[in-house]
């Protein structure tokens, strides 16, 4: 099986539904209907892109090193192209970059937002740990 399997354009169009979607990203396919009701965007975001070249879509939304992990585990050919069909922009790697430290950055801020959730949810319950064994104590000295 050292033989990579080929598939064109024309062969992935037909597989756009819920029970049979490929995607092509970066000149790679896909089989993602295994993962389509794990998809944590949803699957119609997966359903939008189905049977088509998805990398543009993929690399906006600027997916995690998980999710290209996952992608490893569905690859299921490369892509064919026939002569006259458009290319996507090889530039989406290098755009990535520029491109993904934008959304990296509001994930980052994102990120930030819930570490200081997180740290207030502990300092409430730091406080209120706090209150109650105060409360305890100064009980326990009355009682004297």
């Amino acid at each position: 099986m050292s033989e990579t399997k080929e598939m064109t354009l024309e062969e992935i169009s037909g597989h756009n539904s819920k029970k049979d979607l490929y995607l092509v990203i970066h000149e790679k396919v896909y089989d993602a209907t295994s993962f389509i009701d794990e998809h944590p965007g949803g699957e119609e975001v997966l359903l939008d892109v189905g049977g088509q070249d998805a990398t543009e879509a993929f690399e906006d939304v600027g997916h995690s090193d998980e999710a290209r992990s996952i992608l490893d585990g569905l690859k299921a050919a490369d892509l064919k192209r026939k002569p006259g069909e458009p290319e996507v922009s090889q530039q989406a790697p290098t755009t990535s970059t520029s491109s993904v430290s934008q959304p990296s950055s509001s994930a980052n801020d994102a990120g930030m937002g819930v570490m200081f959730y997180a740290l207030v949810l502990l300092g409430g319950g730091l406080a209120f740990g706090a209150y109650k064994y105060l409360q305890a104590k100064s009980a326990s000295e009355g009682g004297k």
